[in-house]
């Protein structure tokens, strides 16, 4: 099992293989907050991973997020999705001194779906959605009831080197009925062979809590057809908004009938 492993991540690493070549280079959901139409190809399994640092507007608050998004291509057109979040904040106390807290968030399962191809003016369209379980998070980090969340993802290609991505959906928290509408704008550019850069707003606006509106942007580059690494950095433009964050992140794939 451990020889296969190893070859699997060597040819990944390297892109070698017919099969590779007609799949193309890896599409991923990160590093931008939109999250991307295409589906992982069927009978590969993919993990996106990132580590984040956010700032709250406060000075009180500093998060530590590393996340884990595995999806499996179970056919030409759907994948299958576990998200993990292990999470780690610490409170400075006015008297001095900190206290942390860790643990890992709801783990969340889910399924994107492919809708519609890009023809013409109409963008390639799928649908995301996940449920948060909160029996399967530490006992800090448990929510009341289930958190679901679903987008409409969308993506329209405008010349040759650039397309425009664009996100509408809602989230629950966990501990209340009111949803919180999501959005996310992002043109995105290929500007050299192996790397991409993007731009993006995106924020949620809820009816019990103040808009949270952000800037951000990133670079990702391919070490191959199936690696890639990403950093990118963005700030709140509302007052509920982090101040600032700052993520890094690696995504890979295996083929798993090899």
């Amino acid at each position: 099992m451990i020889p296969k492993l190893c070859t699997m991540l060597i040819l990944s690493l390297t892109g070698i293989g017919t099969a590779h070549a007609q799949l193309g280079k890896i599409d991923t959901d990160r590093p931008d907050q939109t999250e991307s139409p295409y589906t992982v190809p069927k009978n590969w399994l993919q993990f996106e991973m990132g580590l984040n640092l956010e700032r709250n507007e406060s000075p009180d608050n500093e998060f530590l997020l590393p996340t884990i998004l595995a999806k499996y291509g179970i056919s030409k057109r759907m994948e299958l999705r576990l998200v993990t979040t292990i999470r780690r904040y610490k409170v400075f106390q006015s008297g001095g001194g900190a206290v942390y807290e860790n643990g890992v968030e709801p783990l969340e399962v889910g399924a994107k779906i492919a809708l519609a191809e890009e023809k013409n003016w109409f963008p390639k369209t799928s649908l995301l959605f996940h449920v948060a379980l909160p029996g399967l998070a530490s006992k800090n980090l448990k929510t009341n009831k289930l958190a679901p969340n679903f987008r409409f993802s969308m993506q329209h290609s405008i010349a040759k080197r650039v397309n425009l991505s664009c996100n509408l959906g809602a989230e629950w928290d966990g501990f209340n009925n009111e949803p919180g509408w999501i959005y996310s704008i992002s043109p995105g550019f290929d500007i050299a062979k192996n790397w991409y850069a993007y731009i993006e707003a995106f924020g949620v606006v809820t009816k019990i809590d103040a808009p949270q509106h952000n800037i951000d942007g990133g670079f990702a580059y391919y070490v191959s057809s199936n690696f890639k690494v990403d950093i990118s950095s963005g700030f709140g433009i509302s007052r509920a908004a982090p101040a600032w964050y700052l993520a890094i992140g690696a995504s890979i794939r295996f083929n798993m009938k090899h």
